[in-house]
């Protein structure tokens, strides 16, 4: 065998191996979601529930891409299967959604709000832009520390957040500091139920990216190999000093803005657009047809999924909730800065 052929078959393999790993975040974040929705419909969860349906494919390539631990990621609400991908538990994800005291959020602040500092994950403030800044701060405090070698930040946000001021604040500062931000734009067509062609007048928003001097990147987001490809490039781009990395994935939310609307306003022209496809259905397609798992093995899979979400669930459901007569609530994260707290 030469060893042009041995470095083939290893690009192969890990190609493969990448795309399964991704595939069964997918699988998970969808599963997870159908059980998110059933818990809302039968009033276990309090407040809106947004789920990531159509977006796995684009949500679980950029973490794959990233290092838990090393690398800043700030996912946003519909990214359940990026977080697996990153390294959220499910009981961890479960626990917040179902207001368990012994989350990492406590219990104490919504459904949506989650994160681990440590892990390198950050707790959502809002999904309209304010992530970006917040990466780019996380960047900056490393590179003024001398911390920063080649840790990369990511920040996600929707095709409607890219009309907030904080998004072009934020993308215009990470451009003149040349920061290492992956920006992942994931254009599901609408903010909200206002349509793009309501919301920006240019072709395709990756346009923008020149307009702030950063490199720009389109990518159908229903095509996983398509999102792995992306993202392992852009990664490399700002991992390696080249600054921003703005990426448009297109596609269409395959749900309603949240589990209280039932989306009237996406058309048939939507649904039958090429951006419409279920990339869960794609990936699991792709699988087959090229003898990675058969069918036999992926239902396996699902079955596995489903179990660990049941369990997951169940454990959340029956622990307790968060007592403000016996704790002690402290609306700061670093304690001794709250009123009344000693100094260490």
């Amino acid at each position: 065998m030469t060893q042009r052929t041995t470095d083939r078959l290893s690009s192969e393999t890990a190609r493969r191996d990448a795309f399964l790993a991704a595939y069964r975040s997918m699988l998970y974040g969808r599963v997870f979601d159908d059980k998110l929705a059933s818990l809302y419909r039968a009033g276990k969860i309090v407040g809106g529930v947004y789920l990531g349906r159509g977006q796995e494919a684009y949500s679980a390539a950029l973490a794959h891409q990233l290092r838990p631990g090393r690398d800043v990621y700030a996912p946003l609400i519909r990214d359940q299967a990026g977080r697996h991908a990153f390294g959220e538990s499910l009981l961890d994800a479960a626990r917040t959604f179902l207001g368990s005291a012994s989350g990492p959020m406590r219990g104490r602040d919504g459904n949506i709000h989650r994160g681990d500092p440590q892990n390198g994950t950050l707790a959502m403030i809002s999904h309209l832009g304010a992530m970006l800044s917040v990466v780019s701060g996380a960047l900056l405090a490393r590179r003024l520390r001398g911390e920063l070698d080649d840790c990369v930040g990511a920040a996600c946000i929707g095709d409607g957040g890219t009309s907030t001021g904080s998004f072009h604040e934020a993308v215009n500062a990470a451009a003149v500091e040349k920061l290492p931000l992956v920006i992942a734009v994931a254009n599901n067509q609408f903010a909200y139920s206002t349509p793009n062609e309501r919301q920006f007048a240019c072709d395709n928003l990756v346009q923008r990216a020149a307009g702030y001097g950063v490199e720009g990147h389109t990518v159908d987001a229903t095509d996983l190999a398509a999102c792995l490809e992306v993202f392992e490039h852009a990664v490399a781009r700002a991992r390696a000093g080249n600054g921003p990395q703005l990426v448009v994935g297109n596609l269409l939310r395959l749900a309603g803005h949240g589990e209280h609307d039932d989306a009237p306003y996406i058309t048939d022209a939507h649904r039958k657009a090429p951006y419409a496809g279920d990339c869960n259905v794609l990936a699991r397609d792709t699988i087959v047809h090229s003898g990675w798992l058969s069918e036999a093995e992926l239902a396996d899979l699902q079955t596995q999924a489903q179990q660990e979400v049941d369990a997951a669930t169940a454990t959340a459901q029956q622990e307790a909730a968060p007592d403000p007569a016996t704790q002690s609530w402290v609306a700061l994260f670093t304690t001794h800065l709250a009123e009344g707290e000693a100094e260490p």
